[in-house]
This record gives C-alpha cells, sequence and structure tokens, in this order.
C-alpha cells in the first residue's frame, strides 16, 4: 500500500522558488573581485537564474550537460548554482587551488561543456584552455565593459552579456529528484581526483539535514556568511540552505584576510560563519591585535581539520562566540556530524565540555556510521580503531565515470571499505542501475562477478538510477505453502522505466510462486495487461531443481520443465507457474516488458478459487 501524498520531486528550484515567493526581500551581500559591495535580494537571484537557465537552453545544452564554475564566493557564483541545476544541468565547482595539470585533467574528465570564472583567476584559464577540448564557451563573471581584450581564450563572452538578453520568464522544468545537480572532485592527493556527483535529492536532503538545531542551525533570523568556498563541496551545503531557511547570505569574495572578513562582519551583521582553521586564525589574530570584540557573531562552524583546543577557548571565553566541530568530506556532500553538547552535557565541568567538543561530534539525521577492523564491526567506546564507514541519502554510491573505484564502497553503500559484492542472490539485496535509451556505458569488475543485464524495446528516455539494496523493501507475498519474497527493482506504480519491470523473488523449498497459476499476455487494462517475460533460474544448492509449467487456456502449449541452476525460461503467453521441491530456495530474476508499462494479471479461472483459500488459510 502506498501512501496518498502529492509527488513532487526534491529539486534545487524547490529551494529557489521557496525563497523568491516567501523571503523574496531577503539580503544577499558580496564582495565583488572589483573590491565593491554588491546588494541585491533573492527576488532578484531568483529572477537572474532564470535567465541563466534560459541562456543554456538557447546554447544548446542537453540535461546532464556539465558547467564548470572557477571563482570566488559571491552572488554570480550563486546564480550559477540555481541557474545551471534547476534547469537539469550540472554544476562543476574546480578549486583554483589545484596545480593546471589538475585541473586541466579534471575538466577533460567531467567534459565541461562551459566554464564560467572570476576575472582573478584569467591567468589560470590562459594557461589551460587549449588543453581543455570539450570547453565550447568561457564566460569571465564580469560586466561587458570589463571584458579584457586580446585575452586569447576563444569565444570568450562576459557573464553580463551573456545573459543579459534572455527572458526572465522561465519556467523551471520538472525531472527526477535522482537527477544529478552538482559535480565536485576531491583533491587527488593519493591519485587522480574523482568526482562526486550529487542529485537533486541529495543536495535538498543535505540542505534540511545541514539547517537543524544541532547541525548548522541556520534560520531567517541569521546572517551567514560563508567563508568556506564555493568551489569546497558546495560550501558545505550553505547557499542551498540559506534559499532553504531565509538568513541574509554575506559573501567574502576574494577577500579573505582577517581585516576584510572582520569588517565585513561587523558591518553586515554576520551572526554566523562557516570556514578552515586558517581562516579563523587570521580573524583572531585581527581582532585580538587591535582589541576589538564582535557585536553580532555568536558561532562559527569549523571544519576541514581539527579545531586546535585553544581556538575554541579563545572564541568562547573572550569573545562570547560559540565553536561547533563539524567532520564531512566530498562523498559525504559534504556535511557528516556536528559537535554539539546535549542536555546532560550542559552541567559537566568546563574541562570535559571540552573534551566533547574537540570531537568529531554526532551523526546528522540521515547518516549512520560504522566503524569496521579487521574482526568486523567495532564498538563505539571512544577506543575502538578501524576504518569509518557512512551511509545515507546525501553519500556518494560510487565515483563520476570511475567504475575502478568500487574498492572504495561497500555492497550497502557506506564510503571507506572493501567492496562487499554479494556472493549469490541468495545472500541479501542486489545492486543495480538503470540506463536509459540511448545511453552509452561500460562494467568494469575488480573480481569475479555475476551480471545480469535486462533490456527492453523503448521510446522515452528516462533518467538513469542507481538502484542501492535496501532503496526497495523486500515484500513477502502469499501464505501457506504459497510464500515467496519479493523485490520489485523498477516498480510499475514509479516512473523509473519507459517500459521495463524488473522483480526479483526467492520461493522456499516446498512452497510455489507465481500460483495460483496467472497471466498477462493481453492488452484489457485493468483486468489484464500484456507483457512478455523471461526467468532466470538459480538454485540452492546449485545441484537441485524446480519445475516451471507454461501453459495457454487452448492448451496450443503446455510445457513442463525441469529447471536447473542458471537456466533461462521464456514465457512469451500463457500460465506460468513454478514450483520449488523441499530442500532447495529457488531464485528467479524476472524480467517482463510490453507496450504499456502495466502489471495486471489474470489468474487461470480452474485456479481462481485458490485465492479465497489461500487469503483464508
Amino acid at each position: 500500500m502506498l501512501g496518498q501524498m502529492q509527488n513532487h520531486p526534491l529539486l534545487t528550484s524547490m529551494l529557489l522558488e521557496f525563497a523568491e515567493r516567501h523571503h523574496g526581500d531577503g539580503e544577499i551581500v558580496s564582495r565583488r573581485v572589483e573590491g565593491d559591495i554588491h546588494r541585491y535580494t533573492y527576488r532578484d537571484l531568483a529572477r537572474r537564474s532564470r535567465q541563466l537557465a534560459a541562456t543554456l537552453d538557447k546554447a544548446g545544452l542537453q540535461q546532464g550537460d556539465r558547467v564548470a564554475t572557477l571563482a570566488w564566493n559571491g552572488y554570480r557564483h550563486l546564480e550559477l548554482y540555481f541557474g545551471v541545476t534547476g534547469s537539469g544541468r550540472v554544476v562543476h565547482t574546480l578549486n583554483p587551488r589545484l596545480h593546471p595539470e589538475q585541473l586541466v585533467w579534471i575538466i577533460n574528465h567531467a567534459e565541461d561543456a562551459v566554464l564560467c570564472f572570476d576575472m582573478s583567476f584569467l591567468p589560470l584559464i590562459q594557461a589551460v584552455h587549449a588543453k581543455c577540448p570539450t570547453v565550447k564557451t568561457w564566460v569571465a563573471l564580469c560586466d561587458a565593459d570589463k571584458l579584457p581584450e586580446g585575452s586569447g581564450i576563444p569565444n570568450l563572452v562576459s557573464y553580463e552579456a551573456w545573459i543579459g538578453g534572455a527572458s526572465d520568464q522561465y519556467v523551471w522544468p520538472q525531472f527526477d529528484e535522482n537527477s544529478a545537480a552538482g559535480l565536485c572532485y576531491t583533491s587527488g592527493t593519493t591519485g587522480n581526483p574523482k568526482g562526486a556527483l550529487y542529485s537533486h535529492r541529495s543536495t535538498v536532503l543535505h540542505a534540511y539535514g545541514g539547517a537543524l538545531p544541532d547541525a548548522m542551525n541556520l534560520s531567517a533570523r541569521d546572517s551567514m556568511m560563508p567563508v568556506v568556498p564555493m568551489f569546497h563541496v558546495n560550501a558545505w551545503g550553505l547557499p542551498y540552505g540559506a534559499a532553504l531557511t531565509g538568513c541574509k547570505l554575506v559573501f567574502p569574495g576574494p577577500a579573505m584576510d582577517g581585516k576584510s572578513l572582520y569588517e565585513l562582519m561587523e558591518a553586515e551583521g554576520v551572526t554566523m560563519a562557516a570556514g578552515v582553521p586558517t581562516i579563523w586564525q587570521m580573524l583572531l589574530a585581527h581582532v585580538q591585535g587591535g582589541k576589538l570584540k564582535f557585536s553580532t557573531l555568536t558561532r562559527t562552524v569549523i571544519g576541514g581539520s581539527a579545531c586546535p583546543p585553544a581556538m575554541i577557548d579563545t572564541f568562547r571565553e573572550d569573545f562570547g562566540v560559540d565553536v561547533l566541530h563539524a567532520w564531512g568530506m566530498t562523498e559525504t556532500s559534504p556535511l557528516g556530524s556536528v559537535s554539539t553538547l546535549k542536555n546532560k552535557h550542559l552541567k559537566l565541568p568546563a574541562a570535559q565540555q571540552m573534551a566533547i567538543r574537540l570531537k568529531q561530534g554526532r551523526a546528522i539525521c540521515g547518516v549512520d556510521m560504522r566503524i569496521v577492523g579487521d574482526d568486523g564491526e567495532q564498538p563505539w567506546d571512544g577506543k575502538a580503531v578501524g576504518e569509518i564507514q557512512v551511509h545515507g541519502p546525501w553519500i556518494t554510491g560510487s565515483y563520476h565515470e570511475l567504475p575502478q573505484s568500487d574498492a572504495s564502497f561497500t555492497a550497502d553503500g557506506s564510503v571507506l571499505g572493501e567492496t562487499e559484492h554479494r556472493p549469490s542472490p541468495f545472500d541479501g539485496k542486489p545492486w543495480a542501475f538503470y540506463v536509459p535509451l540511448g545511453s552509452a556505458w561500460e562494467i568494469a569488475a575488480t573480481r569475479q562477478l555475476e551480471i545480469a543485464i535486462c533490456g527492453a524495446p523503448a521510446q522515452n528516455r528516462k533518467s538513469p538510477l542507481l538502484i542501492r539494496p535496501g532503496d526497495f523493501p523486500v515484500e513477502t507475498r502469499g501464505t501457506g505453502s504459497n510464500i515467496r519474497h519479493v523485490i520489485d527493482l523498477l516498480p510499475a506504480d514509479r516512473d523509473l522505466a519507459d517500459r521495463l519491470l524488473v522483480v526479483e523473488a526467492i520461493t522456499a523449498g516446498g512452497n510455489s510462486s507465481s500460483y495460483p497459476p496467472h497471466k498477462h499476455d493481453v492488452d484489457n487494462p485493468p483486468i489484464e495487461s500484456k507483457l512478455e517475460e523471461v526467468y532466470y533460474h538459480r538454485i540452492n544448492p546449485a545441484q537441485g531443481f524446480a519445475f516451471q509449467r507454461i501453459y495457454t487456456d487452448d492448451r496450443s502449449l503446455d510445457v513442463v520443465m525441469a529447471v536447473n541452476d542458471r537456466d533461462v525460461v521464456l514465457v512469451p503467453e500463457g500460465y506460468h507457474p513454478v514450483s520449488a521441491p523441499h530442500g532447495y530456495e529457488v531464485y528467479y530474476l524476472n524480467v517482463m516488458a510490453g507496450p504499456k508499462r502495466i502489471w495486471k494479471t489474470n489468474p487461470d479461472p480452474d485456479h481462481a478459487w485458490l485465492l479465497t483459500r489461500i487469503e483464508d488459510a
């Protein structure tokens, strides 16, 4: 039974539409590369993001095409966050602190189609552009009159000229929430950088999680400064969290020195800021050196590396600023845990509270963690050592276009462990991928692996989909000796595929499946749908067997088969029950397709009475 809620996909455009409608007059303040202060509102952000989206449409970019950014924290970068993703493209944030050769590798690996950059990075672009053949349009984030002459960069256009003539009446498209929204590459300290491809769903859920009181604690009453760069893991999701909550946004641009940060904080009434320890060291040095105070700042989030205890003490004791220690990584979007005190900690002595604050904190709802050592999962006792594995809706399940990356992920989708492939269909739930019409794809196995490739003719292109173990529940169907356990990988009531229906089923020994006998070979909705069907069988233990009968009403087709391990059975029409002998589990991968993606079965009239008996049993 399904719930009866409206089906509204979680898209980044939803956050922007909410911001425009409910706090459209909220301020967004940016220190520009030019050095001046720019001011506008969420309403202006929404309007210009729509212009950007219309520009991308006019340029012929397709859904899923990558638009790269090489930019500081500012309003134009924010427009790219929403305009690119909201229109169905992928915003790819580039880290200018990487070596030029690393940047070239990342741009080419991502196959960026457009690259937008702040003018302070013009020399870097001049050094790499000739080595990036996939980039067709280079956009300087500046006014038209600031576009340099003789840059040597082909097809260079100013951002304002690029979007200036576009309509702001763009209507945000609706599409699968699992579609890609953002792409961010790791630093590449242990080899080539690896891309984490965030979905709309993961991005929106991460924004909700990050805004929670025991996380970033964002609200419309805050004036928030993301000092953490927008080119580093989406600025920890803070720009999306700001749109969600309506807090004032203050962007520092390229001026990251202590004096510039302090003056902007004071001028704009910043209440919350987020960044890495080195930034806060410079800020504290300036404030202490000038014998200054913070008039509005109440809390700061520190991540990226461990925060020194002295810094936490200085912020709290000297300036009344609460420090939140956070942990995460590119693969976790990045927010994994935040160190906030529980009620029971408030009565502890200061030294014991400090010991808690120095830790990486507690997982945010939606994130699960475990410690795994050589002998399995370890206790949470503060002493156990092992690999941290992380699981959740905003945790990446693989790296972009790197199938050899499987060693970084466990079979249950956790990060940072050895791959635990399902030994057989009888051992846990499957991994599956839906690949839409016209897509190029490849599979690379790092160990022995059995892969079932299921396909059907299609007309409409759907979104690519990774199906993880646990995405769909195991459903127990039937009663008595008619028990089977089913995982519906592409449910008919969800618009995931064009024609394909795929089910895994396990029938215990002594039970029947697809029973009482039913068929689906006539297009007669809602009584019956027309579906061709293929069964791929596995038997446990493998030396066993099963029985499958296929027959039609007129018995022009009537076949009974002894099915062995790894046999394939085609069901072109008719009834097709399966029986598992005592002592042997029977698995089948059930693949169906027809002119309509509807699954309606019609029981054999001679045996339909069994339905009542089974229900009453």
